[in-house]
């Protein structure tokens, strides 16, 4: 199976002291090899901030 379900969370939250959010997705492990970055919203932070892939 190519796809694994991944967590992504976000990196500018700890930073600022809020609370951080997470968000599942799944990505194809054939073709993107390296850790997954995305835009998403932050509910806590009121923004769209990146968001990396964790463990």
């Amino acid at each position: 199976m190519p796809r694994e379900i991944v967590t992504i969370e976000c990196s500018e939250a700890r930073k600022e002291g809020g609370s951080p959010s997470r968000y599942t997705t799944t990505r194809n492990k054939k073709t993107k090899t390296e850790k997954l970055e995305l835009m998403k919203y932050n509910k806590n932070l009121r923004r769209h901030t990146l968001h990396r892939e964790i463990k």
